[in-house]
């Protein structure tokens, strides 16, 4: 049971934690529309939703810099690979905005910066509000250049000393299309294995199980293997718990397994399931993982033991997934209200 004076220990020591990110740096573009205002085409007659704001932040391994910020870690860099175009400007801006070094985002003229283009209305802020997505990905192999590039960074921020944690965003699914490559991935695993104090932290939507020597989070179906679970199916812990030991002796490091609303599930220095925050209302998960990993890895990196950081994730996540239809935030003292409300549903 964590107290109060334990966390604000570990929240002091947020602020001297030096954080990269690494993977997939994706840019979220909202658009808000004017339902009152809608056109239609004189051509096609289709509809011409009209624009009335536009809304932009970093997305993916932005979402999951969006978090270390507001929890306030000391300094963040992001190291990663974009296009050479407007959505590369915006990107950078968002990042730099909060505090985060983009110099080793990478540019590259056959890229695209990935997108997601959101439009919704503007007077609905429920998840009904939202209209259909547009995603801009890069669908090609990713050039050996842009592996170069980001390996290199890797290599020279570790050099200049002092990073805290590196944390691996591996967003896309399809093979070697987006950052974390297969050269990528090796070269991660080398420089883990050469920076023993430096906590390397792994979340991959596909291929969580092919990383060595990197602590992983994968969710309850990917612990298993599973690719496509149902809508509303969950694994049971027992089942996630069997599965432990045989994943973390695959990878060669300790293992988080999120449970959704149940918590997390650590794999050090024993199988220990650490109960989330009951939640009731309309919820939004979109980037609650990356919530939960920034608080997370501060937590580690904070001195808290695997056990306590997953706590601090689960805070963490809690408070995100009830701002609707944006990739929220939680700070220091959202934190310490929302342990009084665990701990009270504890006793």
């Amino acid at each position: 049971m964590m107290t109060p004076e334990r966390l604000d220990s570990l929240i002091a020591r947020f602020g001297e934690c030096r954080i990269v990110v690494v993977g997939d740096f994706f840019l979220d573009k909202y658009l808000d529309t004017e339902p009152s205002q809608v056109e239609h085409s004189v051509e096609s007659g289709q509809a011409a939703h009209q624009v009335t704001g536009i809304r932009t932040s970093a997305g993916v391994a932005g979402t999951v810099v969006n978090n270390l910020a507001g929890l306030g870690a000391g300094e963040l860099l992001a190291i990663g690979a974009v296009g050479a175009d407007g959505e590369a400007w915006d990107l950078r801006r968002c990042l730099e905005s909060i505090g985060c070094r983009a110099d080793h985002l990478h540019a590259f003229a056959n890229l695209m910066t990935p997108t997601y283009l959101k439009p919704r209305d503007r007077t609905d802020p429920s998840l009904a509000g939202e209209h259909e997505r547009y995603d801009t990905k890069n669908r090609g192999v990713m050039p050996q250049e842009v592996s170069r590039a980001v390996i290199a960074s890797l290599e020279s921020v570790l050099a200049e000393g002092g990073v805290d944690a590196v944390i691996v965003a591996d967003q896309v699914e399809e093979e070697d299309r987006g950052v974390v490559t297969g050269a990528v991935r090796e070269a991660l695993s080398r420089l883990a294995r050469e920076y023993p104090g430096v906590i390397f932290w792994v979340d991959s939507r596909i291929r969580i199980g092919r990383f060595r020597g990197l602590t992983i989070k994968p969710n309850q179906f990917e612990a298993l293997g599973r690719e496509f679970p149902r809508p509303g199916e969950r694994v049971e812990v027992d089942e996630v718990v069997e599965a432990l030991g045989g994943l973390r002796e695959q990878v060669g490091a300790a293992v988080v397994v999120t449970l959704g609303e149940r918590g997390m599930l650590v794999s050090d220095p024993k199988p220990q399931h650490v109960p989330g925050v009951e939640l009731s209302g309309e919820l939004d998960t979109t980037g609650a993982g990356d919530s939960a990993t920034a608080g997370c890895v501060l937590g580690l990196a904070g001195g808290g033991t695997l056990v306590e950081a997953a706590l601090v994730g689960n805070l963490v996540a809690s408070i995100t997934v009830q701002q609707l239809a944006e990739t929220g935030t939680a700070s220091p003292q959202q934190l310490r209200d929302r342990l009084r409300v665990w701990v009270s549903q504890r006793s």
